[in-house]
């Protein structure tokens, strides 16, 4: 087996990170790629991931000549055209847009639940805006509603790159928020979770426990 010739910034917990295991997984280039574990959070940079990506996130992706790819959706679009197999983002015409804008959606579900994060966990209990936690949420719950009434026979139809970012994103609500228990009001989506969540890639990259 050759040696890994690209380096992904990687923490377990990242579900943004998650959705480039699955990719590898899914594509077969886990041995592309060497992982370089790193802990971070808005008030704790790591002085690695600075020098490699400004904006101090991950995932970040060192190529072979030491140039380096930002943020998720850029990775995962350059590891997708670097394999044989069926493309996870189509390439052109509606069935592009479509699936990309899907995965914007499950973005924009992690990207709330991201911030709810970082206000409930690390800033102090009496600086927490609560409006702005409820406003958070509320495009979490928009997003799922959306998927629940509009793509759920989509996202069955194929493992791509709206349904890696809609797992990914149901993944991270259970870990850090199992109280939201959005399987309730989404039994459709939560049907269709249950499926991919035993695939393989989904398994290999669950985080740890919270």
């Amino acid at each position: 087996m050759s040696s890994p010739t690209m380096t992904l910034f990687h923490n377990p917990a990242s579900p943004f990170v998650r959705k480039i295991m699955v990719l590898l997984h899914e594509t077969g280039q886990l041995g592309r790629v060497a992982i370089e574990s790193v802990q971070l959070a808005p008030t704790q940079p790591s002085a690695a991931v600075n020098a490699s990506n400004p904006a101090g996130k991950i995932p970040a992706l060192r190529l072979a000549d030491g140039g380096v790819l930002y943020d998720s959706r850029v990775i995962f679009d350059y590891l997708d055209q670097q394999h044989v197999g069926e493309p996870l983002i189509p390439r052109d015409g509606h069935a592009r847009w479509r699936r990309l804008t899907l995965a914007a959606l499950a973005d924009a579900i992690l990207d709330a639940a991201v911030l709810i994060r970082y206000e409930s966990f690390l800033r102090p209990a009496d600086k927490r805006w609560q409006d702005w936690l409820d406003g958070q949420q509320g495009k979490i719950s928009r997003g799922l509603a959306e998927l629940e009434s509009n793509a759920v026979a989509e996202l069955a139809s194929h493992f791509d790159v709206a349904a890696i970012g809609a797992a990914c994103a149901l993944g991270y609500l259970d870990l850090r928020q199992p109280e939201l228990a959005w399987r309730a009001a989404c039994p459709q989506l939560a049907a269709w979770y249950a499926e991919v969540s035993q695939r393989p890639s989904m398994t290999h990259s669950a985080p740890p426990a919270a």
